[in-house]
């Protein structure tokens, strides 16, 4: 008697295990949302999209493919959370690896935000189409469009040129000079802004005045060398020339 029935789950026992796993799934979920920005942003996010596409009418494999970015784009964003917990508790101390497993985990939820993006706007583009062309057009006539523009290329192309040449930091020293660039950049669209203006000329030698104490200070507190202020202020110059003149 002793030894029957010893070791067998009780009735009730796998409806427990299972009802306790969704117990604990919901904790993990209503967790990530209350303490994780970007998550409720996320959630934010996923509830416009949802009401937007309910509105405009999309069909049933397009609702489809919306909900599956939007579970990935959530599910990624709660991995990473996980990773960087489990990251936390193994060790306090700095660790590259640790900083890279961080920085990876994070690129990992930056690329599906990107491609949540690309997916909304190629189902949504149809019929939002007259909306969104009308924006583009009222940002169009806006002055500084194309500084915007011009900055955020210049900044990709920094940012990129520092991966290449395996730089240390990410935005500071290393190859090129992202404030040699973005100076230069602003000194090239105030320019361009200015022309045709009473004091377009002074305006321009001003900013390319503060350009070059940009690049100076840089230089004169080791940050960058000289030709990496040199590389950063034509890859700037360069850059935003295009945008105005292709704008």
């Amino acid at each position: 008697m002793d030894g029957k029935g010893k070791g067998k789950p009780k009735t009730g026992d796998g409806q427990q295990g299972v009802a306790r796993s969704f117990e604990h799934a919901y904790r993990g979920i209503v967790y990530a949302a209350r303490t994780q920005r970007n998550m409720r942003i996320h959630a934010i996010v996923a509830v416009l999209v949802l009401v937007a596409s309910l509105l405009v009418g999309v069909s049933a494999l397009e609702l489809a493919a919306l909900l599956l970015t939007i579970m990935l784009v959530m599910i990624t964003e709660m991995i990473n959370t996980a990773l960087e917990f489990t990251v936390d508790l193994v060790t306090e101390e700095y660790h590259p690896l640790a900083k890279l497993a961080k920085d990876v985990s994070a690129g990992a939820v930056l690329i599906a935000s990107v491609g949540a993006v690309l997916v909304g706007y190629l189902i949504l583009a149809n019929d939002l189409g007259p909306l969104t062309l009308e924006t583009l057009e009222s940002i169009r006539r806006w002055p500084g469009h194309l500084t915007l523009a011009a900055l955020a290329l210049v900044t990709i192309l920094v940012l990129l040129g520092k991966a290449l040449t395996h730089s240390p930091h990410s935005f500071y020293g290393g190859m090129p000079s992202g404030h040699a660039a973005v100076s230069f950049a602003a000194w090239i669209a105030a320019s361009f802004l200015a022309s045709g203006a009473r004091y377009a000329g002074l305006i321009s030698l001003v900013t390319l005045l503060m350009a070059l104490l940009v690049c100076q200070s840089r230089v004169e507190s080791g940050t960058h060398g000289v030709y990496q202020v040199v590389v950063g202020a034509v890859i700037g110059s360069l850059v935003t020339i295009a945008v105005f003149q292709l704008a």
